[in-house]
């Protein structure tokens, strides 16, 4: 009888360890943005006119944002 219990306890221990390795991938999740694409080129916009950043600051940035709304 104790040969049994014995063997049932090794028997869960192994099949415990199995399961723990099972879901450990590395799937990558993709956050989305907070905030919306014409939120953001208003935001770009208003920070161009307003004199904040350069034309070629502006151009490289509108670029950089509508490359990440292509998905």
């Amino acid at each position: 009888m104790k040969q049994i219990t014995v063997i049932a306890m090794v028997t869960l221990l192994i099949f415990s360890f199995v399961l723990a390795g099972c879901g450990g991938s590395k799937t990558e999740i993709k956050e989305s943005p907070q905030t919306t694409l014409g939120q953001e080129l208003m935001d770009l916009d208003k920070a161009h006119k307003g004199g904040i950043i350069t034309d070629d600051e502006y151009k490289k940035k509108k670029k950089d944002i509508m490359k990440r709304y292509e998905d």
